[in-house]
């Protein structure tokens, strides 16, 4: 076992508050084959705090800035940490498999919080085309889909709960709109201009007020 900030970089003094500040293309010519990375959701409505080693700074996603980077980590061992939201504190401990990118999604269940952590191997790497995820963790949401704004076609269909979709697309501007039960939910979101060779992310996550669809671009930290 290890602890977090320890497989996170070389230099074992930074903090996952510093890591936080670079940001880099996720990778220009696919993973190697012993890299694995993790990167962690907040899907509530506090600030939620990623404690790697007691006494160290944790990693803290506000709810303006909920998603954070992708941090490689030795996918040999384990990694081990804390996540904290308000009054209520889960245990993490995860084995990350090589070539792997876990995103690790902290949700409000009615008093305490629980984790759902969504695996992918990507092997879609094209540096002419962007690459486009659709995750589903909200079980509200029935026959999740992804649409284009304004279109019937689908970009994902039916993606099951707590797992995901990816695809490559044309590098375009982009709005999508959420589709539950064939039925549109929510006004469209704006992911912008996508750029060749980048991966993008659409996370369905649940909240009070309904399905809510969280937009982040794959980086990796440096």
């Amino acid at each position: 076992m290890i602890k977090l900030i320890a497989a996170l970089v070389a230099v074992p003094a930074l903090s996952i508050s510093a890591l936080a500040q670079a940001e880099v293309a996720l990778y220009p010519t696919g993973p190697s084959e012993d890299a694995a990375f993790i990167r962690f959701v907040n899907a509530g409505t506090a600030p939620l705090d990623v404690t790697a080693q007691a006494g160290q700074p944790p990693l803290r996603l506000e709810t303006a800035r909920p998603v954070s980077l992708f941090f490689p980590v030795d996918s040999t061992k384990a990694v081990t940490g804390t996540l904290l939201s308000g009054q209520q504190k889960l245990a993490m401990d995860l084995k990350i498999e090589p070539g792997e990118f876990a995103t690790v999604i902290a949700l409000p269940d009615g008093a305490s919080l629980k984790q759902v952590v969504v695996r992918e191997q990507p092997d879609d790497f094209n540096g002419l085309k962007a690459s486009l995820g659709f995750f589903n963790v909200d079980q509200s949401c029935v026959d999740a889909s992804l649409r284009p704004a304004g279109r019937n076609a689908d970009l994902f269909k039916a993606v099951p709960v707590d797992s995901l979709q990816r695809r490559s697309i044309n590098p375009v501007s982009l709005s999508v709109q959420l589709v539950c039960a064939n039925a549109n939910v929510g006004a469209p979101l704006d992911l912008g201009d996508l750029k060749a060779g980048e991966r993008y992310s659409v996370l369905l996550l649940p909240s009070a007020s309904g399905p809510r669809l969280l937009n982040a671009t794959d980086t990796l930290s440096h």
